[in-house]
């Protein structure tokens, strides 16, 4: 390692003087416009965007993180706790797991919150890092004697009471992937400690996915898997404003997403909220000691990466609020078509429901199977966690399948808003895309849309594909299953009821 700072002249500001440029927020609005005039670099379509919270395409996924911040105002005893580190209500995506009723509460939250944006609304990712990194800090400041714990403490009351947005920066481009970190032809396929001074440490390398990455006021960065000693330099967690210098911002294409740049809102299916993901390119950004929560401690990068899984995998219950809207959509158009009262529709909805709730059933089991650890906090059951989570890369897909099914080939063949509203062919459109006498074509149009966006268009993202690869693909939930399936333990109990000998 370099012992000196890399030769860029990067800025090397303090913890204090990066606080002090993030206000102090307390609705939705004033978050809207905590991330204006940040003079980030984000670039989209191969331009760089000189104010992101505007642009049409960008501006649904700040919308879903808005909402967190009205749902707390408008109903805090689901969306809020009381914080002992600051002693005042906070919002839940910052508070620390004190209990398993908490996780209970925030598995609630999450559905909720699905209910209300039909997309994802991208916080789960840092609230569980704040969690995972309670427990992480002070084990390892207990093995090598750090002062992680306490920073991390500071760092969390200050974002309590600032009301701030954290992402979580934790999958990595990985390149080869045969060769670890260390073996990488390209040390910046991972991320990396490039650099150190007596004021702290530059970091590079880039993050990819990282969901509603430039919508959050900080991002912690952290390893995406098992390092060994020669990885050391990788072993890195830190905190970093997500304004700081030497970071880039490339936005993620999205099925449909330029129809945010067409007139109307129909053809959108969902025109307020949407998801988002970036690549994230971090190029010898500087974290200052106070910020650095891990530096070289290699041997708790995989029981790190295991405990974020375990949080992170039961989130997915808000998949479930998801699931709620989808249901809702299959069963409007259902009866805007005077299908309604089939039987056989009725048994699709029936099905559509029974999946949902079997994702929500594991979910809310981890949280009330919740194991207190060391440093105080809690935990959910990470058998159970991958249970959800394994459950979710396979029920949405069947659930969008009924919906389609319910809509009928007509929601991907509709002209569009526009011819809709032509002079010449308006009036065509209306009168053969009419259902029930009674139900407007527009409705009916309009939840047609709905249910192409969640299962093809915008937020499928959030919805399918998401729901299959985010939090670990599901070879990752089958392994951790497999560790902790206790087969030995079964096997000793069929014996003994059959009577075989126990060795």
């Amino acid at each position: 390692m370099n012992a000196v700072p890399p030769i860029k002249d990067r800025k090397q500001e303090s913890a204090e003087e990066r606080w002090a440029r993030i206000p102090v927020i307390t609705n939705g609005e004033e978050y809207l416009a905590s991330l204006r005039n940040r003079g980030t670099d984000l670039y989209l379509f191969g331009e760089r965007i000189e104010e992101p919270a505007d642009h049409p395409i960008i501006k649904p996924s700040i919308n879903a993180l808005r909402a967190s911040y009205d749902l707390a105002i408008e109903d805090p005893d689901l969306a809020t706790a009381w914080s002992p580190l600051i002693d005042a209500r906070v919002n839940r995506f910052l508070h620390i797991v004190e209990s398993p009723d908490d996780l209970v509460m925030k598995n609630r939250m999450q559905r909720r919150m699905g209910q209300i944006t039909g997309t994802c609304f991208q916080r789960c990712t840092g609230l569980d890092t704040i969690s995972v990194l309670h427990s992480i800090t002070y084990e390892i400041d207990e093995k090598h004697g750090t002062e992680y714990h306490q920073r991390y403490l500071r760092f969390l009351k200050e974002a309590q009471r600032k009301n701030i947005l954290i992402a979580a920066g934790m999958t990595d481009p990985k390149g080869d992937r045969s060769k670890r970190p260390h073996e990488q032809a390209d040390p910046d396929m991972f991320m990396h400690v490039s650099g150190r001074n007596d004021k702290g440490i530059f970091v590079r390398g880039a993050k990819a996915h990282m969901t509603g990455g430039w919508n959050q006021h900080w991002i912690c960065v952290m390893p995406t898997m098992n390092l060994t000693e020669e990885d050391k330099n990788y072993a890195v967690v830190g905190m970093i404003p997500g304004d700081a210098e030497g970071i880039t911002y490339i936005y993620g294409r999205q099925s449909c997403d330029t129809r945010a740049m067409e007139e109307g809102n129909i053809d959108q299916g969902n025109a307020e909220y949407g998801g988002q993901e970036v690549l994230v390119y971090f190029d010898d950004v500087f974290i200052p000691w106070e910020h650095v929560l891990m530096d070289g401690e290699y041997e708790f990068a995989q029981e790190m990466v295991a405990r974020f899984t375990a949080y992170h995998r039961a989130s997915y219950v808000c998949k479930t609020g998801l699931g709620d809207v989808l249901v809702g959509a299959a069963a409007s158009i259902a009866e805007y078509n005077g299908l309604d009262k089939v039987s056989h529709i009725r048994d699709k909805l029936v099905e559509m429901v029974h999946l949902n709730e079997t994702i929500f059933s594991s979910g809310i089991a981890s949280s009330h199977e919740a194991k207190k650890m060391p440093s105080g906090i809690y935990m959910n059951d990470a058998m159970l966690s991958n249970v959800c989570k394994h459950n979710v890369t396979r029920f949405p897909y069947e659930i969008s399948r009924l919906a389609q099914d319910l809509a009928g080939g007509i929601m991907v063949t509709m002209p569009s808003e526009q011819d809709m509203n032509s002079e010449q062919v308006g009036d065509i459109i209306r009168k053969f895309l009419k259902g029930r006498d009674d139900i407007a074509v527009e409705d009916r149009v309009r939840i047609l849309r709905l249910i192409e966006n969640m299962t093809l268009g915008r937020n499928a993202v959030g919805y399918l594909t998401e729901s299959m690869h985010g939090a670990g693909s599901p070879q990752a939930q089958r392994i951790q299953i497999l560790r902790g399936m206790n087969v030995e333990d079964k096997k000793w109990h069929a014996r003994k009821l059959a009577g075989v000998k126990q060795a």
